[in-house]
């Protein structure tokens, strides 16, 4: 197909339907307009009617309903679902431990000086008590596994309170679940490492540390430092970013 070709009825109908969305400022569980009023107004048939509703299904943006009351209503996108589209659109793509890692030097460091002295008390604890899942050495290979999967969740709990910044949180979130869930480590925990949990534990606590005494100069630096020997132990234990898809949980 040419790339110029002009898009299918059904496509332009679907984004037809998104600008009436925009315009009309409509929001998630508003009822769109009915089947007969699209065939009407935009003077096509039902089947393209229908099928661009499954477009926008497809898309996240719109649900139907059967029954009394049903109908095509506005839906808002899930952030899983969010992340599941972008790891389609990546999977041919050639994507690098160090391209993760030049994500993560960029944008965490800057994270981390921000919330300096802007993080409420009882956030703090609950940080802080999260560290305790990876403070001890492992005992064996899985449980280093998961002191390595609870490491790195404590990241995506700083990006959450990163002041309703929903594009940095989502991008840390998508960066995290490629680490955990589409990298494999052709050396890591073979043999047991044991002090994977411990060092990041050691980095979390002073990360902490700067953010509640408002350190943001402290905090930019420990964390920067964090990033950078994660990247090192990444590529001493051979980790690569596998071609896969990450799910999309059920509803």
């Amino acid at each position: 197909m040419l790339k110029n070709a002009p898009q299918r009825r059904p496509y332009q109908v679907a984004e037809t339907i998104k600008c009436w969305i925009v315009d009309r400022h409509l929001k998630p569980g508003d009822r769109l307009p009915s089947e007969s009023e699209l065939m009407e107004t935009l003077q096509v048939s039902k089947g393209t009617v229908r099928e661009s509703t499954r477009v926008l299904e497809a898309q996240g943006l719109v649900e139907t309903r059967t029954g009394p009351g049903g109908g095509a209503f506005v839906r808002e996108m899930s952030e899983a679902k969010a992340v599941s589209l972008l790891s389609n659109y990546l999977f041919f793509k050639e994507i690098s431990i160090k391209d993760i890692y030049q994500i993560r030097l960029a944008l965490e460091p800057e994270l981390a000086a921000s919330l300096a002295g802007k993080v409420a008390a009882s956030d703090m604890v609950r940080l802080r008590e999260s560290l305790h899942s990876y403070a001890d050495p492992a005992d064996d290979s899985e449980t280093e596994r998961q002191q390595h999967l609870d490491s790195l969740h404590f990241h995506l709990m700083l990006a959450e309170l990163a002041g309703g910044n929903q594009l940095l949180t989502f991008i840390i979130r998508f960066t995290i679940q490629v680490l955990s869930d589409l990298t494999i480590y052709h050396r890591l925990y073979e043999p047991v490492t044991h002090d994977l949990g411990q060092a990041g534990c050691r980095y979390h606590a002073e990360i902490l540390d700067a953010i509640e005494l408002g350190d943001a100069e402290s905090a930019y630096n420990i964390m920067r430092e964090h990033m950078l020997d994660a990247q090192q132990v990444m590529n001493q234990q051979e980790a690569q970013v596998r071609r896969g898809f990450l799910p999309e949980p059920l509803a």
